[in-house]
């Protein structure tokens, strides 16, 4: 399975949770309604894909944790 690193842009997040609605197991709204990964492998690479790239604000990017290649960005 490829691991995944994902990275949120907290100043772009508006917080709208587009991301926990497709991906529940892997993000989650912080104290300032602004998404946070809580388990990288929490649901499905497809899933986080998915996640990414419904996010509005395009807050989101994946990229694959062990070569660096940039997945969604």
């Amino acid at each position: 399975m490829r691991r995944l690193r994902i990275i949120i842009d907290h100043t772009a997040c508006a917080g709208n949770a587009m991301c926990i609605a497709i991906a529940p197991n892997v993000f989650e709204l912080d104290d300032l309604s602004k998404a946070v990964v809580t388990d990288p492998e929490g649901d499905s690479g497809e899933l986080i894909l998915e996640a990414a790239a419904n996010c509005p604000v395009r807050a989101i990017s994946v990229a694959d944790a062990d070569t660096g290649e940039q997945l969604y960005s």
